[in-house]
């Protein structure tokens, strides 16, 4: 019945400013804008198969929220960290490591970088891997290199 997530929505304290990120920075398609209502919708991906909706709200009013854009796994691999980087934005991972690197949720398998929009809200670059997941610790997290060594075990 369920085919995806069809839509999610962000508030932001400023929109002229999201809107510009969103659109600049992360390259989404602006489909619709309301001055009076204070909202802006984006495609993701083609449009009509994703949906991301900001409404503007006072500072004090928003609450962060997390999501992630799907990529594909050799760009978040290759490219995601220094597209942030030639934006002023930092990432990180759950290596604990200090680096801006990718890492690889091993349960499913996936890469995936962390980072901020101007606004908080935690968002992510992902992309699945192939290969079966290695499911001996769910919460098992490893840089890519160390990946490559355990996949086939």
């Amino acid at each position: 019945m369920i085919k995806g997530l069809y839509e999610t929505h962000l508030f932001v304290e400023k929109l002229e400013r999201s809107i510009d990120f969103y659109s600049k920075v992360m390259g989404l398609k602006l489909c619709r804008f309301s001055e009076e209502r204070r909202a802006a919708f984006f495609w993701i991906g083609k449009d009509k198969q994703f949906m991301l909706g900001l409404w503007e709200k006072p500072k004090e009013e928003i609450d962060t929220r997390h999501f992630a854009f799907e990529c594909d796994p050799e760009w978040v691999l290759h490219e995601s960290v220094p597209f942030l980087k030639s934006h002023g934005i930092h990432s990180w991972n759950f290596l604990q490591d200090q680096k801006e690197i990718p890492m690889v949720f091993c349960w499913m398998p996936a890469i995936s970088i962390y980072f901020n929009d101007p606004d908080g809200h935690d968002l992510e670059f992902i992309g699945v891997l192939p290969g079966e997941p290695k499911s001996d610790d769910e919460n098992r997290v490893v840089s890519y290199e160390e990946w490559l060594e355990i996949k086939d075990e």
